[in-house]
């Protein structure tokens, strides 16, 4: 719950880098909210709540390419039908590079 708490306290910083495990806890407990909603048919409450998550997500997947060592304008490519889904899965599943035009690696414990 931290890695989501923590995202959303950066919901608009599009600059630095995300690590990995961050990324995915966030995207995990944003799924398990809304099949928690859709179980209790709350449509609207889950469109609304995506809505409102729509710029952290943005600025997480930003930061989370930056990691490994890409622009966050590459989540453009998600508008390509099924292989932006794709590319897109494969490039945040990446591990983080090392020192890069957006920061220290988050993973060697050096705040940037």
């Amino acid at each position: 719950m931290d890695y989501f708490i923590g995202a959303l306290k950066k919901y608009a910083d599009f600059t630095g880098r995300a690590r990995r495990q961050e990324y995915w806890m966030f995207i995990l407990i944003y799924m398990i909210i809304n099949i928690v909603l859709a179980v209790l048919g709350l449509d609207v409450i889950s469109m609304l709540i995506g809505l409102g998550l729509l710029i952290p997500t943005l600025s997480i997947g930003a930061r989370r390419l930056h990691d490994t060592g890409r622009s966050g304008w590459w989540q453009l490519i998600y508008f390509v039908p099924l292989i932006g889904f794709i590319v897109m899965i494969v490039f945040l599943a990446q591990d983080s590079h090392d020192e890069n035009e957006y920061g220290v690696n988050p993973k060697s414990g050096v705040p940037a």
